[in-house]
């Protein structure tokens, strides 16, 4: 497995994760964009944040993107989960993560992050996020946020 930075041409690669993930491990959650919208969404991404992608035999198989200290996404391809992915690059981002929201239904994730020395310390009702999902903020232990 290699860890680079993405480009625009990783763009929809990660689109595709991103949906194909959400839909494995969050189906409670409404469609709410397109297939072109989501590629148009994470093009925008990958230009305003630092996004890393996890790439296994020339494939991209993972992604993690974190702007101004939030780490707004993290996903692998279903297909390589539990492979130790999500763990690699979330250590690429282990200095500069301050916070980060996860749906308080999504316990596989919550529980991935508890693992990796986040505390949660906020639950909300959701009626800030566009899925009106209860989530929960978590922040690296520790850091006193």
């Amino acid at each position: 497995m290699e860890i680079r930075t993405a480009t625009a041409q990783d763009a929809l690669a990660i689109a595709q994760i991103s949906r194909a993930a959400r839909a494995q491990a969050m189906p409670y959650l409404p469609h709410l964009h397109t297939p072109a919208e989501d590629l148009a969404f994470f093009t925008s991404e990958v230009s305003s944040s630092d996004c890393q992608v996890a790439v296994v035999g020339g494939q991209v198989v993972g992604f993690g993107c974190v702007r101004d200290g939030w780490l707004n996404h993290l996903y692998v391809s279903p297909k390589f989960q539990g492979q130790g992915i999500g763990s690699a690059l979330l250590a690429q981002f282990e200095d500069s993560i301050e916070q980060f929201w996860v749906f308080q239904k999504n316990t596989r994730a919550r529980s991935f992050y508890e693992g990796h020395g986040f505390v949660e310390v906020e639950l909300t009702a959701g009626s800030s996020n566009e899925e009106r999902e209860p989530d929960v903020r978590f922040v690296p232990q520790g850091s006193g946020l």
